[in-house]
């Protein structure tokens, strides 16, 4: 773009006028909607909707995924200027995109915390979008999964993740980001056969049914055997994807809450994301991004390239409908 061009694009997370297209301006000014795109609540002609949840009111060791979502939107600024790398489509100008800012909660009552999500993303599928959300702590896709199955039935899930969030809770009312697949599993949100975790390299007794590829046979097998099995399991079913961001090596994203070495080099998840380009993924999440522990902003330049990725995952499965 010329520079007298580039000179009339200010704050086109306010000024642009279609929800298409690349944003050119400076990447350390203006407003930080995820990759410049449109900040709106009008889901009006909208194929995908990003949304933020700075909730970590779950976790069971450091807080501070609360600032996951405003990292990566600041990270996601040095992305929006060209055709996602590897990717034959381009959503940016193929679908409309808008950031709908973040969900609205009161944080003194965590009670009502899971149905105010569930509500807000049940709000946004039913005007015919997907979401892509950035997280906040890992017990978000718990509500996000109940208004996902209410569309679409039990789902498949792909689950990126050093820990299986497993953990054994038949407690409904606790919130807890260790135990929400437990939970989506035995409420029937997700079918277990249908779903695979990639990256496990904590201890789990009972993984209740659900598939797993630890982190050694990533690293042992490769990037082309992981997905293959993925994509096996999961079929042409409807399919959501849970990327936290602990699933990569700390060496790689330390601003996480739960880290754990041996994980996932940022190439092999760039590899695999890309990779699964073909499943029916209806929607997704990056979470557990928590700034405070990473002071290079490594972590949320990693958490963006991920939301990325699976808005490019997202809009290939439209055009394969």
């Amino acid at each position: 773009m010329a520079l007298e061009d580039a000179k009339t694009q200010v704050d086109t997370a306010f000024t642009r006028t279609s929800n298409r297209g690349y944003a050119f301006e400076n990447a350390f000014g203006g407003a930080t909607s995820f990759l410049r795109r449109t900040y709106t609540k009008d889901l009006t002609g909208v194929d995908l909707a990003i949304t933020g949840v700075p909730f970590d009111q779950a976790v069971t060791h450091r807080a501070g995924a609360r600032f996951g979502p405003r990292a990566i939107r600041e990270a996601s600024t040095l992305q929006p200027y060209d055709p996602p790398y590897g990717w034959p489509t381009n959503p940016l100008e193929e679908m409309s995109i808008i950031d709908c800012g973040d969900l609205a909660f009161d944080y003194a009552k965590v009670a009502d915390f899971p149905e105010t999500l569930t509500a807000h993303i049940r709000t946004i599928l039913q005007s015919g979008a997907g979401t892509v959300t950035l997280g906040g702590d890992h017990y978000i896709t718990l509500p996000i999964l109940r208004a996902y199955a209410e569309t679409f039935g039990p789902l498949g899930v792909i689950h990126f993740d050093a820990h299986s969030d497993l953990w054994p809770d038949d407690d409904l009312s606790r919130i807890d980001h260790g135990t929400f697949l437990y939970k989506a599993v035995k409420t029937g949100l997700i079918d277990p056969k249908r779903s695979v975790q990639i990256g496990i390299r904590t201890t789990t007794e009972d993984y209740l049914g659900v598939n797993v590829i630890d982190a050694r046979e990533v690293h042992e097998k490769g990037v082309a055997h992981v997905v293959a099995k993925a994509k096996d399991i999961v079929g042409d079913g409807a399919t959501y994807v849970t990327f936290d961001i602990d699933c990569l090596d700390p060496s790689a994203a330390p601003g996480t809450g739960t880290p754990v070495w041996g994980g996932l080099q940022s190439w092999q998840a760039a590899a695999a994301l890309r990779d699964l380009a073909g499943i029916n993924m209806v929607g997704g999440d990056i979470v557990e991004v928590s700034p405070p522990y990473d002071t290079t902003g490594a972590t949320a330049i990693a958490g963006a390239h991920v939301a990325y990725e699976l808005i490019c995952l997202y809009h290939w499965a439209r055009t394969q409908r």
